[in-house]
């Protein structure tokens, strides 16, 4: 199963977002009203594997141990994720454990779940300076090496339109 997270508006009318193919948790802007995370830990001391936020969204981490390939599609925002797929990302912080390991000489979260995921990473947005973009590249290779991810594509596109033809 693939876990989509995006900030489309309208993603009703898209319907190439199927190009990604079946068996899709999709989380979106247009149907999301998921709360920010306060930074509480509580998803690591008082509830453990689930946000103490109660909304649909405080399963997250294991909805995203149970993909096996995790997209996201943001507008790209001074080198990171828009405000939308940021929070959601912040959200899955009970897909990790409040424990540390050694990763290739840094320190990173041990991890809750034994499954893992592809991170795959569309970023839209024109202009795009090359410093954002370098920057946005190691965002994402830091966020799957955090995730214990089994590999990780970057890829940008100028819009929308753009992304939809590749896709199509």
């Amino acid at each position: 199963m693939k876990m989509i997270v995006h900030d489309l508006e309208n993603a009703g009318e898209l319907p190439w977002l199927t190009a990604f193919g079946s068996g899709q948790d999709v989380i979106g802007i247009d149907n999301a009203v998921i709360r920010h995370c306060t930074g509480c830990f509580g998803c690591w001391t008082r509830t453990p594997g689930t946000c103490v936020l109660k909304d649909e969204y405080r399963h997250l981490g294991a909805r995203l141990a149970a993909c096996d390939e995790m997209v996201l599609i943001s507008r790209c925002t001074y080198g990171g994720y828009s405000p939308f797929v940021c929070n959601v990302l912040n959200r899955m912080l009970p897909y990790v454990l409040p424990y540390f390991r050694m990763l290739k000489g840094q320190m990173h979260h041990q991890l809750r779940y034994e499954q893992t995921v592809k991170f795959n990473v569309y970023f839209y947005g024109e202009d795009l300076t090359a410093n954002e973009r370098q920057t946005a590249q190691e965002l994402v290779q830091a966020n799957s090496l955090n995730l214990g991810a089994k590999g990780f594509e970057v890829s940008f596109y100028d819009n929308i339109r753009q992304l939809k033809e590749v896709l199509s």
